[in-house]
């Protein structure tokens, strides 16, 4: 019988794995070091493989516990030695819950990141000064890597509108380009991590 700890270790870290790509991201802004935003995008491709493999887990450790109670209920009624809270069937709970916040991340982690667009006041002169460019982004995996860009970018005077896709690997940016230009831009995507595929 496989022992209780190396399958919840297992299943915490296909969890980490499978979500690891849009957790990366905001431990980064945390940091302060953006620029590892896109480092584990690699792994993206392989996340529906590594949910299930956290799953099956989970199930195995589930099965092997309840199993193993009833065994020893019938074994033995007589001890009252309680087991160790790392092999406690609460301990298992609350694994479970945390593999299935981490696997879950990339639904919610747009939360983590501002929205500074809806608090920013926009004021341009000329329709003729508005622009708007459509930039390639290499790297972004799920919409937390939507919301990061579109928080870098927001930051700037003279953004009025990004709109960051992971799917169609791009963003639309509509900015007054006497206020920005596409060079800043491009420099607030870049410190995200991801890169720009001219």
């Amino acid at each position: 019988m496989i022992g209780n700890k190396k399958l919840l270790g297992t299943s915490i870290v296909t969890a980490l794995a499978a979500s690891i790509c849009c957790v990366t991201p905001v431990l980064a802004i945390l940091a302060g070091t953006t620029s590892l935003a896109s480092t584990f995008s690699w792994i993206e491709p392989f996340r529906p493989y590594l949910i299930g493999f956290t799953i099956l887990v989970l199930a195995f450790a589930w099965y092997q516990k309840i199993s193993s109670k009833k065994e020893v209920e019938i074994d033995c009624a007589c001890e009252d030695e309680k087991p160790k809270f790392i092999n406690s069937l609460m301990f298992l709970f609350l694994v479970t819950l945390f593999t299935g916040a981490v696997l879950t991340f990339p639904s919610y982690s747009h939360i983590f990141y501002s929205n500074s667009n809806s608090s920013k006041e926009i004021i341009y002169v000329e329709q003729s000064n508005v622009k708007v460019i459509k930039i390639t982004i290499e790297g972004m995996t799920c919409s937390g890597c939507e919301a990061h860009i579109e928080s870098e970018v927001n930051k700037l005077e003279g953004v009025l509108k990004v709109d960051a896709d992971y799917e169609a690997a791009n963003t639309i940016v509509q900015y007054d380009e006497t206020k920005v230009d596409l060079l800043n831009i491009e420099t607030a995507i870049l410190s995200t991590g991801y890169k720009i595929v001219k």
